[in-house]
């Protein structure tokens, strides 16, 4: 696992577009849906892109034991604002991308973090599935969602435009693997512990307070 330098990378917000939604709401397709998918006040210091596939075992990893404790320690101090990128490694994981697009329709209805957390939750039960529609839509079910804010956006293909644009962003940002983190220009990758994005968040924090004062 390793942070690196910026000079090696394509800046993730810019091939995605998401520095253009800073100052035209809407513009491009990746930002659509940026604060539905994001938490954390949009003015923190210092903002996290997780690259993550939901069939990931070690994405799972990170969602379920190590976000917890930064959501903790940082999004809820408004130290850090916390941007989630669909980056599905459909070639090793076959359900991935309905998974992805699932999550977008969803966070269409306002509810990208409750389907996020069951995704993760119940990965073991719609990975191995051939057909993983009917699994992935009872948990819309368990979110307390109604199922006609999303199966239009699922029969359609409406967000599988905006998933293929947000895997290619993280490509070309230098990301191959999940989940991959970018952090204020470097990229640490896998399933890290707390202790490594404590060092990390604390120094670019206290370096970006200091710079203010």
């Amino acid at each position: 696992m390793r942070l690196r330098l910026r000079s090696l990378l394509l800046p993730l917000p810019l091939v995605l577009g998401l520095e253009a939604h800073a100052q035209t709401p809407g513009t491009t397709p990746a930002d659509l849906l940026l604060d539905a998918r994001s938490k954390g006040s949009a003015t923190a210091p210092v903002t996290v892109y997780e690259m993550s596939d939901f069939q990931c075992p070690y994405c799972r990893r990170q969602a379920v034991e190590t976000f917890p404790e930064l959501e903790r320690r940082y999004i809820a101090t408004g130290k850090v604002r916390w941007v989630f990128i669909n980056f599905p490694l459909t070639q090793i994981h076959a359900n991935a991308a309905a998974a992805a697009e699932f999550a977008m329709c969803s966070a269409k209805a306002g509810m990208f973090w409750p389907i996020h957390d069951l995704l993760f939750k119940y990965q073991d039960k719609w990975a191995p599935l051939k057909d993983p529609a009917p699994f992935l839509l009872s948990l819309a079910d368990s979110a307390k969602m109604e199922r006609d804010a999303v199966v239009p956006c699922l029969t359609t293909g409406e967000m599988r435009a905006l998933v293929r644009s947000d895997a290619e962003g993280a490509a070309r940002s230098g990301a191959a693997s999940t989940p991959t983190f970018y952090i204020e220009g470097g990229l640490l990758e896998g399933a890290a512990p707390v202790a490594d994005f404590v060092a990390i968040l604390d120094s670019i924090y206290n370096a970006k307070i200091t710079r203010k004062q």
